[in-house]
This record gives structure tokens, sequence and C-alpha cells, in this order.
């Protein structure tokens, strides 16, 4: 490894990474047609984007022209689970990633000052958090940080599948071996057995449009009623397929660079309500909740109130009833509904939007108590 590699490495685990590694920035054929295969079968849903960049993904010089190696950082989420505040309605499971500030924001000023460090090096270097255009999995286990498990998620037998992966391309060229990490989960098939929907393949490929973690945090407007009632109390994500996992469980809480935090680890399910989208993103700035939007979080929120009719919620269906956005008076007619309280159900189809009716008459003909 040559000395500018070294520091680099050197600098990013003085900076709180978990795990780091070298990588070729080499895309292989097999793993774009594989990609582009996922893409046109519709397993990405609503995700048009990743359709349209799939000629970036596939060529890392789009990025930077002359690239030769990657830097892959692995930070952990494996958390301890904080104490619930003791106020507000605080029913529904949050993704681990979550219970911290948006990771993004927090890594990227790592990933700027590995761009400075590296440029002082006579290094040009970009750095991306996954919201970038790049195969952050890829490089992983051509790293040695781990490999796609048949969940299709990144997992290290040191750190499990609780890891964000953040990339540092430059024009260095590649030293190492090309080999890529070994496989490891062996006949185990806990994360396929445990995904609610069923929606990891037997090719380790995830269907998005089956996925809790799409369907609560990407997808607009209302959720696939078919989903509702396997989404349990997931309120933003899901982390079934990671928490099952043998790997996982060894891994122990690792985190230090990321913290979390009660009031993201158990939000308070009324601070979706009544609030306009800009309060809410005052209240919510710099968290992941902002992906999804109040009218998400608030539809999300009333799923989760249907399935798990904590007596506390019941505001909150009233409230969602009333709520200025259709997706969210729709799902308070299935959270109703999953109550009995039909007779409510049957005021929204007089909603003066065409979904909320619609799904107040489906949701009336499925219920068996009309």
């Amino acid at each position: 490894m040559s000395v500018p590699a070294e520091q680099l490495a050197d600098l990013a685990q003085s900076l709180g990474v978990d795990a780091v590694g070298w990588a070729a920035a080499q895309i292989p054929a097999g793993a774009v047609d594989e990609y582009a295969r996922w893409l046109g079968a519709g397993r990405h849903a609503g995700m048009g984007y990743l359709e349209r960049q799939l000629p970036v993904r596939a060529d890392p010089s789009s990025r930077l022209e002359g690239v030769g190696s990657v830097l892959v950082l692995g930070v952990s989420h494996a958390f301890e689970e904080p104490p619930a505040p003791a106020d507000g309605i605080r029913v529904g499971r949050v993704a681990r990633y979550a219970w911290t500030p948006d990771y993004h924001d927090q890594l990227q000023p790592l990933l700027t000052r590995l761009e400075t460090e590296a440029a002082a090096l006579g290094v040009r270097a970009r750095g991306y958090v996954d919201h970038g255009p790049v195969m952050e999995r890829l490089f992983a286990s051509g790293a040695f940080l781990g490999w796609r498990g048949k969940s299709g998620m990144m997992v290290s037998t040191r750190l499990g599948a609780f890891v964000t992966l953040a990339v540092l391309l430059t024009d260095l060229p590649f030293e190492g071996s090309t080999q890529v990490h070994p496989d490891r989960c062996g006949r185990c098939f806990r994360c396929v057995a445990a995904c609610p929907t069923n929606a990891i393949g037997d090719d380790r490929t995830i269907d998005a449009r089956r996925c809790i973690s799409y369907l609560t945090i990407e997808h607009r407007g209302p959720i696939p009623p078919e989903f509702r009632a396997d989404m349990g109390d997931w309120l933003f994500g899901c982390d079934v397929c990671s928490e099952v996992c043998p790997w996982s469980q060894k891994a122990g809480p690792l985190a230090a660079l990321l913290r979390p935090q009660p009031e993201l680890a158990h939000p308070d399910l009324g601070a979706f309500f009544g609030i306009g989208e800009r309060e809410f993103n005052r209240r919510f700035a710099g968290t992941a909740f902002l992906r999804p939007r109040r009218k998400g979080m608030a539809r999300n929120a009333l799923t989760v109130l249907g399935n798990t009719r904590a007596p506390q919620g019941w505001p909150l269906l009233l409230a969602g009833a009333a709520d200025p956005a259709p997706e969210v008076r729709e799902a308070a007619a299935w959270a109703l509904a999953c109550w009995g309280e039909t007779d409510r159900v049957r005021r929204l189809l007089d909603d003066p939007d065409d979904r909320v009716r619609v799904g107040a008459a489906h949701i009336l003909a499925a219920s068996p108590v009309v």
C-alpha cells in the first residue's frame, strides 16, 4: 500500500470509522447486468432515479476521472436502544440507522476532511455517502469489509448487518488483491424466512414493491392494502432481516461515531398531526424523517395504530380522518376499520378525493364488521 493510501486509511480510523479497506475502482460486467435485470423486473418500485443512474453507477470514472482505487468506510449503527421518553404516544418501531440525526449530514464532514487530506497528498478524491450513484456494497466486498448477504445487505463478521457505508473515490492506482470477501452466510436463511412481506428473493435481491423500508420511506400515496397488516408496528423502515442475522447478534454495540437519540428512536406519533409541512420540516430538520415528509409519517403512524390498536392513539385516528392529505385520510379509514369503527369509515365515502372514497369502499367491503 502506498504512503498516501496508508495515511488516508489511518485518518479515517482516527475520525471514528469502524472499518476501512481499499478496493479496485472496477465494476464487473456481471454486476452491471444483474443490476439491470433487477431494474428491468421493476423491483426498484417507484425509485425511477435508480434506472436513470445506471450508466453512472456502472462507470466510477464518470464521478472521478482517472479513478483507480476506492477507500471504503464502514460505520456501525448497532446501537443500544435508548429508553423511550415518558410523554407522548410512542408506539411504533424505527429502523436503527434513523435513531441518529441523518448520517449523510454526519459523515459528509468526515469525507470532506479526507478529500482535503488527499489533495494535500497530491491525490484527487471525491467522497460519497450512499445517496450518490456508487455501488458501495460491491466496493465493500472488494475491500474485504464484508459480503452481500442473502438479505441483499452488506454483512460483516465484526459489525454484522448494521453497517452504514461511505466511499472515497481516488486516482491512486490499486495495489492490492482483487479478491472479494468470501460468503459467510452458509446454509442460513433466517433473513429470508423472517421478512414479514416476503420481499427478499432467492437471488440476494430485494423487491422494493414489497419491502417495508421502501413502503414507509420512499413510497408515495396510500400503502398497498395487502401489506398493511404485515407491517406490524414498523413506523419508519424495517430491521427484521438485519436483526435476525447471526452475525448481527454476535456483533454487539460497536457504534462510536454515530449516537442514537431517544426522540428519534421513539418518536411521538402525535408530532405528525395538526402541523403543516413547514413546521414539520423545522421540527425534524436534520433527521431521516424528512424523506417521507409529514404526510408519509402520519400515514405510517395510522398503519401502526391500526395494527397495534394502542388505546392512547385514538385521538390520532380522528385527526387522521380530517387530515388535509388524502393518503393520511385513507390510512385513517383503514385504521378505523381495524378498530371496528366502520360507521366512521362510511363517512369517508363522501370524501372529496377519489383515492379516499375508493379506499374506504374497499375497506368496508373487506371488513368483517359492516
